[in-house]
């Protein structure tokens, strides 16, 4: 009988391997819990089996002295595959396991009790399971023992699987301090601002690529040199002034706008934070800076394109140590140009930084505590708000970075469009959830004027010529499926050449202007108008009002409204024809697009040959 496989076994054998914990020395932590499930059970061997691609290796094992066996013989491969456990009372009278060799011989299994183990995202990677060679039958109390020593072996692989799940695999080792300094040195290198921490004496300590390309000097160059050295000499008393307040307490943080001047002597407008790190004692260790360029805000009155920080990961502090790294974290979150927001396993606020107040107009004070739902979901059961509602659903049960176009609520009712990351982490067996919000609305604005232009005549704000090649063949299809015929009218204008040559362009302009406001005052809402160029329109009928006899009519209408004088800016009329063809498709015939139009093109110009102001079809 062959062996059963997870559903997700790739996903499953990925996690095992990332966990690093096959073919390892022994760990007193599972070997207690073994000898335990040994004792508390009166079984005389008892296991940690993982289960790998082609065997069951043995984390831990009380009365065994293999230290793997095939997985085609692996009572544990059928456990993983169980939502609960697997009890086998006599495996002699077990179809699955009655010809096992662990069963003909030795051990000798007649007995069998596994409980899967599983990571937090529910894979199972193995068992802990007890073993007999006599038949046994467990008391529902002594399963719940071996359910709740499967929960100390779990909890274990999830202690470090969170462990393993932060940025730079934090270790369980003694190198913790050193783990924590390369996941700040990724946030501190990746940040789109200058940042840098700087001693007492004004001397550089460490700096960022960003600090680097505003002042224009490399890292080793500035690492010799101090601020003072390269602050314009006009603006360093105003910055000692307020760096000695900070020194003294008299401020905790301190903000100015500042000229540096770059390596090759020009001068650079900075935007400078500085706030101070004290140790334990309240001793004065470093400052810590935060620059942004405004030279072109300075200099062209320009508002700056919104700095971008791509700080995705919540540092997860166990020690003083760590938690010196996550008040220089604090520093440069508080200080992002993204709003900042963090949620624990409900949905309540617990971190809410400056950009947000500034962003969404609710302090951190009225923020900290509230459900997220109620200060920036949109208010009923709007679609926006079902995308809110989903999005957070789906984002606090991701590990990975979710993003998403979003609209927002502002304190004051107002909305606005927002671009959302967010992800979720366990720290310390609880769910977090933290999220970084950028203001699109101007973005979102642009974008929706460069498609009106797409679609729009500028001059008219009629549908152009483009609409028209994308929707002449929607209109056909609706009304080869609804059963109705569909007309459209080729307008030309008379006359139009002889007004431009007398009044100008801008009379010309003009007076299309009034002609398109004339032919949408004259067709209904489920009819279409376009201009293609010059003074030549297209209208189509559809539904009932497409019938031949309807366009005929409609055409007639538009004629005596665009023939109708246009009051000129110079005190003089300005007076236009129309001719119009008219293409006509009959229910259950379908033309092609270009024919159609091609049609009421030559319809038109026999109008035109008619003598003007004239309808042919």
């Amino acid at each position: 009988m062959s062996i059963p496989y997870p559903v997700e076994e790739k996903k499953r054998l990925a996690f095992l391997h990332s966990l690093g914990l096959l073919d390892t020395a022994p760990d007193p932590a599972f070997d207690r819990v073994t000898r335990l499930a040994s004792k508390l059970l009166d079984v005389p061997i008892s296991l940690v089996s993982l289960v790998d691609e082609n065997r069951q290796w043995f984390k831990s094992k009380v009365g065994l002295e293999a230290g793997q066996t095939p997985r085609e013989d692996a009572f544990c491969a059928y456990t993983i595959m169980e939502d609960d456990s697997l009890v086998v009372p006599d495996a002699t009278n077990d179809a699955r396991f009655s010809r096992n060799p662990l069963v003909l011989s030795d051990p000798n299994i007649r007995f069998y009790a596994g409980v899967p183990i599983r990571g937090t995202q529910g894979l199972a990677i193995g068992t802990l399971c007890v073993i007999d060679s006599k038949p046994k039958t467990l008391k529902p109390e002594e399963l719940d023992v071996l359910h709740d020593l499967a929960s100390i072996v779990t909890k274990e692989i999830q202690l470090l699987e969170g462990l393993l799940d932060t940025h730079d695999k934090l270790a369980r080792t003694g190198a913790k301090l050193e783990d924590n300094e390369q996941r700040f040195r990724s946030v501190f290198e990746l940040a789109k601002v200058g940042i840098a921490l700087v001693n007492p004496e004004g001397r550089w300590l460490r700096v960022n690529e960003s600090l680097c390309q505003i002042v224009g000097y490399s890292e080793q160059e500035l690492l010799a040199l101090s601020f003072q050295d390269i602050t314009h000499p006009n603006d360093l008393n105003s910055d000692l002034a307020l760096l000695r307040q900070l020194i003294d307490g008299e401020l905790t943080q301190y903000q100015l706008d500042k000229r540096y001047i770059r390596k090759g002597g020009q001068e650079v407008w900075i935007n400078l934070s500085v706030s101070k790190k004290v140790d334990h004692e309240d001793r004065l260790e470093y400052f810590i800076s935060v620059v942004k360029d405004i030279h072109a805000e300075k200099k062209a009155q320009l508002e700056l394109e919104a700095l971008h920080q791509q700080l995705e990961h919540k540092v997860v502090e166990r020690t003083n140590e760590l938690r010196k790294r996550e008040s220089e974290l604090s520093a440069v979150l508080e200080n992002a140009s993204d709003a900042y927001v963090s949620l624990d396993g409900s949905g309540c606020v617990t971190a809410w930084n400056r950009e947000s107040e500034v962003v969404f107009g609710w302090l951190a004070t009225e923020a900290l505590g509230k459900p997220l739902d109620q200060l920036l979901m949109p208010s009923g059961d709007s679609p926006h708000a079902r995308q809110w509602i989903t999005y957070l659903a789906d984002g606090m049960r991701s590990v990975v970075v979710r993003r998403s176009d979003l609209v927002a609520r502002r304190k004051d009712c107002s909305e606005l469009a927002v671009e959302v990351r967010m992800r979720s982490l366990l720290v310390n067996d609880q769910r977090i959830s933290i999220m970084f919000l950028h203001d699109i609305s101007e973005r979102k604005h642009n974008e929706a004027r460069r498609d009106y232009e797409i679609q729009h005549d500028l001059l008219t704000g009629l549908l152009n010529r483009r609409a028209l090649a994308d929707m002449l063949p929607l209109a056909q299809e609706r009304a080869r499926r609804n059963g109705n015929p569909l007309s459209v009218l080729f307008i030309d204008l008379d006359g139009f050449k002889k007004v431009n040559d007398v009044h100008g362009h801008e009379a010309g302009d003009l007076l299309l202007q009034t002609v398109a406001e004339r032919i949408r005052d004259s067709i209904r809402q489920t009819d279409s108008a376009f201009r293609l160029a010059g003074d030549e329109f297209v209208v189509i009928l559809e539904g009932p009002n497409g019938t031949l006899e309807n366009a005929r009519a409609r055409g007639e209408k538009l004629i005596a409204a665009i023939s109708a004088p246009v009051p000129l800016p110079s005190s003089v009329d300005a007076a236009v024809g129309a001719s119009i063809g008219i293409a006509f498709q009959d229910v259950g015939v379908n033309k092609p697009p270009a024919e159609i139009l091609k049609e009421a093109d030559a319809q038109m110009y026999r109008a035109k040959s008619l003598g003007k102001g004239t309808i042919c079809y």
